[in-house]
């Protein structure tokens, strides 16, 4: 009886919407997610004029991105392990400090052999933060506002990733990649500066001393649930797919018939906002509804959006793209949530090996798709992405149609 008066009492004390506490966790988390994303995909819409500088292909380009996020893929295999022994807040400030410094840094490298291998350490860097993240809100936050609460966070992602990519674009075109990648790195900077002070810390985790052989055992009883495996599934081809479209879409709309300027083509970003739109939208619907179906739903939009990009019309181009990152963002946050939710004791386990395939998928397709694009075959692009959707609609489909 006294034990569940106690734990009664600490779960009313956890922040909930409203608050103060609450507030300041859900501002911190968005900078952290604007630093992240913002210094993760800051080459991104930078390929093109990397492609020049460095005298490489398309696809070699983008290994600047896959090294970017194959660190990230490393990196949270190895906070799988360590992430509980650190309290949440140190690993976030570790991650942010850590990743700016490496952003300002890769700016005086005229090497690309170097500048792959810096961009592949600042991803093991930054890793900490996704390790961590989706932990800290489920034991920060009461449970009846979890739902929001990383819908906000992704949302906050989703902001990131669309501002640092619009900046640096804009910034690069004018002045050069070199000084978009500083203006990366001095933001993300000042950010980490204001989270050291803002973002409160754990008060509910405990570090913990987790030996090996107690975490493979953790590890394997995640594997042996068949809908955890279906959302790493999942991750892989709704990841590979949007990198690869965000990485490549830019070629297709600088060459003819369509021959945008810079500036116009660093406007796609902002079909990032339609992401954070659908990233509420999802996370309010998966409170009240089937979370297979939703992300049924979601998938069947991402292969529609995906077919229309092919097409020559560049307003259907346009409208497909708006589909198809509408359908990526809800996809993946209802994906990230069935996952935290099936994982119970081992979220920080199960959610680290979310992460790990998402970027992996990243990190390969990301680049192979590239192959079709220095062929200017798009046929064979946007062939190879609807395949990887309807390969995860399916896996979706079997595993939840007994749900």
């Amino acid at each position: 009886m006294a034990t569940t008066t106690y734990t009664e009492i600490r779960e009313s004390e956890k922040a909930i919407r409203g608050s103060s506490r609450y507030k300041k966790i859900k501002w911190g988390i968005f900078l952290v997610g604007v630093s992240v994303f913002a210094q993760l995909y800051n080459y991104q819409p930078l390929l093109s004029e990397i492609t020049s500088y460095f005298h490489i292909t398309p696809a070699e380009s983008s290994y600047l991105v896959s090294a970017s996020t194959f660190g990230m893929a490393v990196g949270l295999l190895l906070f799988a392990f360590i992430a509980d022994r650190f309290h949440r807040k140190d690993v976030i400030l570790f991650a942010l400090i850590t990743s700016s410094v490496l952003t300002l840094v890769s700016v005086w490298l005229n090497n690309f052999a170097v500048l792959i291998n810096i961009n592949f350490i600042k991803g093991m860097c930054i890793s900490g933060v996704s390790a961590v993240t989706l932990a800290y809100l489920a034991e920060e936050i009461d449970h009846k506002n979890i739902g929001l609460a990383i819908s906000f966070y992704l949302a906050g992602n989703t902001f990131g990733g669309m501002f640092g990519r619009i900046v640096a674009a804009l910034i690069s075109g004018w002045f050069g990649w070199q000084t978009a990648v500083l203006s990366i790195g001095i933001i993300a900077l000042i950010i980490s500066i204001i989270v050291y002070f803002y973002f409160p810390a754990s008060n509910f985790f405990q570090p913990e001393k987790l030996n090996l052989h107690d975490k493979l055992l953790q590890m394997k009883s995640i594997f042996k649930n068949k809908k955890i495996l279906a959302m790493y599934v999942v991750a892989i081809c709704l990841m590979g797919s949007f990198v690869s479209v965000y990485n490549f879409l830019g070629f297709k709309l600088e060459a003819a018939p369509y021959n945008l300027p810079h500036y116009i083509i660093a406007m796609i970003f902002l079909m990032y906002a339609f992401g954070i739109f659908s990233n509420m939208i999802s996370g309010a619907l998966s409170d009240r509804f089937s979370t297979g179906k939703i992300l049924l739903t979601a998938l069947i939009l991402l292969i529609l959006g995906t077919i229309m990009m092919y097409l020559n019309s560049l307003f259907l181009i346009l409208i497909g793209l708006v589909i198809f990152t509408m359908a990526f963002f809800s996809g993946h946050t209802i994906a990230s949530r069935v996952v935290t939710t099936l994982a119970k004791d081992a979220k920080t386990s199960a959610t680290a090996l979310y992460w790990f395939f998402y970027y992996l998928g990243s990190s390969i397709i990301g680049s192979s798709t590239g192959v079709f694009v220095n062929q200017n075959n798009w046929i064979g692009f946007f062939g190879c992405l609807t395949i990887l959707g309807i390969f995860a609609l399916l896996t979706t489909y079997f595993t939840t149609k007994r749900a």
